[in-house]
């Protein structure tokens, strides 16, 4: 394994440490289940910082951690194919935003306005993790919505709840870490 490699594997298990880490921290806003997931951030940023593969490789492990760490034992896996899309797949899209890796990159090292590339991008990966819980809440939760509700709009009400939620998440971490962002981002 090249130098390269083993440095983006090693920063990649840091990562997915970080965010099971984050995992932990109580996250719902006691508003039914829409949740705060902080290990959304250091993953984005380690997406834009060794691109596409490494990001949806690191939110794929991270799924997997979570789906055993977490998934199994809160009994939030009822069928295989529903622990699949939600966990290592909805995780690992978080990765997408590796799509905008050389663009932000480029910008940070030129010091340009890098901003709305980094919300856009994160809101992209933000919003393909909840399309996919939103599938997997109309199909696989239908039975747990309200009888007076209609499980898809339950389901776009919880999850499309937790992505806004997320997504101004990112954007007001985005804000914070502006002066932080390059050395976070490029590497030597």
């Amino acid at each position: 394994m090249g130098k390269n490699k083993l440095a983006v594997t090693v920063e990649g298990a840091i990562i997915v440490a970080l965010a099971m880490a984050l995992t932990y921290i109580p996250h719902s806003l006691g508003i039914s289940s829409i949740e705060f997931q902080y290990g959304i951030i250091p993953l984005i940023i380690y997406a834009w910082r060794r691109g596409f593969s490494a990001g949806v490789t690191a939110g794929v492990v991270w799924g997997l951690l979570d789906l055993i760490l977490r998934g199994m034992s809160k009994g939030s896996v009822i069928n295989p194919w529903q622990g699949i899309l939600e966990y290592p797949v909805a995780f690992g899209v978080l990765g997408l935003a590796g799509l905008w890796a050389q663009q932000i990159q480029h910008h940070l090292k030129n010091n340009q306005q890098v901003y709305w590339p980094m919300l856009l991008s994160g809101m992209v990966a933000v919003c393909a993790k909840y399309l996919l819980h939103f599938f997997a809440g109309g199909i696989v939760w239908a039975a747990y919505a309200p009888k007076s509700l209609n499980p898809w709009v339950y389901s776009l009400i919880i999850n499309g709840g937790s992505a806004l939620a997320n997504i101004i998440m990112v954007a007001i971490v985005l804000v914070l870490l502006k002066q932080v962002m390059g050395k976070l981002v490029i590497t030597r």
